[in-house]
């Protein structure tokens, strides 16, 4: 009997296409270079230009400064980079084009000049913006509607994400501290390169996902961004909020920001334009259900916006502080500061599952487990993380340097607090987006997530005049009343969403 060999799109590998292999490796080192290089980042910026490891002697305010810019613009960047590869290219070749994008931006980093500094941040920011939003899109191809390895799919994908982070952090740390920080933005180079050349080896994989869009179907539930503006300059409230925002705001800009004025007002002017749009489509909303859920949704965007604002002190602030304030050695040997963004990823594949079983655990005993509350408690606890930073603080004006394990304990409560926000918080967003807007909810949940990196910024900025001791705690403070506010006021706000996620626990359940 004769035997047919399956094309090789239609191949499995463990009970999975063999495709979702090819965008795990891919990830894995799309993730080590970007964490790698966000890890030594701050920490070159802010070394002195003299000794065995020159950096480029910036201020910390200076140089969270621009950490600030940079990760809010490497999330703002998946807005367009998804809307290239709906509308024109795909989301294949969007991945491609992002992956050739980051080998060039890591690798001018490793050139010592200002130019390749700079020039190097812009490639990587619109690398990212092109791969990132798009590799998640290819997973989810690879599986038929309704086909129920997708979860696992996505959740083997999620373990290459924290593969590629915490081995950057481990590798690229001690190759940095080693031979120099530009050694350390080549070896990010090489693994994206590493990247590239799986996923442009595995193409015959991926043949019938993420391919170039056709032709563009109208479709009366479907609002292009186009739409959205015209009706923005042509309603009276809309205009008003935009105009009144920008206008005050860019003067506020002028006349009390010392540094950076431009980039401010450019930034101020953004986020004009996105509060008039939401304005916009609230009025453009058909019935009163889907009001009431717009405004619990605005409502999460604020919760993402706190939550990362808080939790990106990581590769800023935190960063810094294991730098010059913690006592880093270890049987004798002192650990690269930017190592210590090793325990994030770490925590994730240990506590992801015990996280996730909990929340079903406690929601089969019939106690409160909607997305708001697991989102309010991972504020709490990820604000509670910065409790051990205080200890961590008080120790070093007592003695001179803090213990490592603060550290440690600081980012095991953040992590936890992040498995309880993060996961849930775009499922959320889902079910209470308008149809019509669905698409256009996604982007500003990723103009959200790069705001609260740039108000993390801001934060770390405020650590040289009001210091570390006082930042840490004000933290602690504002998320804990922050995330209980949330809970205090839960039975109204599930009263709004007008049971969007038990309507869909009917249907799953």
């Amino acid at each position: 009997m004769a035997t047919t060999t399956k094309p090789a799109h239609q191949k499995e590998l463990f009970g999975h296409p063999t495709g979702l292999y090819i965008l795990f490796m891919t990830e894995m080192w799309e993730r080590f270079s970007y964490y790698g290089m966000r890890g030594i980042l701050v920490l070159y910026l802010t070394a002195q230009t003299r000794g065995d490891n020159p950096g480029l002697g910036w201020l910390d305010g200076e140089a969270l400064s621009l950490y600030g810019w940079y990760t809010m613009l490497v999330y703002v960047a998946s807005i367009p980079g998804g809307i290239i590869a709906d509308k024109i290219i795909g989301q294949k070749r969007a991945v491609m084009i992002g992956g050739f994008l980051l080998v060039a931006g890591h690798g001018i980093l490793s050139i010592e000049l200002m130019w390749a500094f700079y020039s190097g941040l812009g490639l990587i920011i619109a690398g990212v913006g092109m791969l990132k939003p798009n590799i998640s899109t290819l997973v989810g191809g690879l599986y038929k509607q309704g086909d129920e390895r997708r979860d696992k799919g996505f959740s083997i994908f999620y373990i290459g994400i924290n593969t590629g982070a915490a081995l950057a952090a481990l590798v690229v740390a001690w190759v940095a501290d080693t031979w120099g920080w530009h050694a350390g933005f080549g070896l990010a180079a090489i693994g994206m390169v590493l990247g590239q050349v799986i996923y442009l080896s595995g193409q015959k994989y991926l043949v019938t996902v993420g391919n170039k869009p056709k032709e563009i179907v109208a479709d009366i539930d479907n609002v292009s961004i186009k739409d959205i503006f015209t009706k923005q300059f042509s309603t009276k409230i809309p205009l008003l909020v935009t105009f009144l925002l920008a206008v005050s705001s860019s003067i506020v800009a002028w006349y009390y920001i010392e540094n950076q004025k431009v980039a401010y007002i450019v930034f101020f002017l953004f986020l004009s334009m996105v509060v008039g749009m939401m304005v916009t489509i609230y009025g453009d909303l058909r019935s009163q259900i889907e009001k009431d859920r717009y405004l619990v949704l605005l409502l999460s965007f604020i919760i993402v916006i706190v939550f990362w604002g808080a939790f990106e002190q990581a590769g800023g602030l935190m960063n810094l502080y294991a730098e010059n304030r913690t006592d880093r050695f270890l049987f004798g040997y002192e650990i690269p500061a930017a190592a210590f963004q090793f325990f994030n990823p770490f925590y994730i594949m240990i506590f992801a599952v015990p996280v996730a079983n909990f929340w079903m655990w406690w929601k089969h005993r019939g106690k409160e487990a909607s997305s708001l509350f697991k989102m309010a408690n991972g504020v709490i606890i990820m604000g509670l993380g910065f409790v051990f930073m205080v200890f961590a603080s008080m120790q070093y004006e007592t003695l001179g340097k803090s213990a490592l394990y603060w550290l440690a304990l600081a980012y095991l409560f953040h992590t936890i607090g992040e498995l309880c926000a993060s996961p849930v918080a775009l499922s959320f967003i889902t079910k209470l987006a308008p149809i019509r807007y669905g698409a256009l909810m996604m982007g500003v949940y990723f103009a959200a997530t790069g705001l609260g990196n740039k108000v993390a910024g801001l934060i770390g900025e405020s650590a040289s005049e009001a210091g570390e001791l006082n930042i840490f705690a004000g933290i602690t403070i504002f998320c804990v009343i922050f995330g209980l506010l949330v809970i205090a006021v839960l039975k109204p706000l599930k009263r709004l969403t007008h049971g969007a996620e038990e309507d869909e626990r009917a249907i799953t359940d």
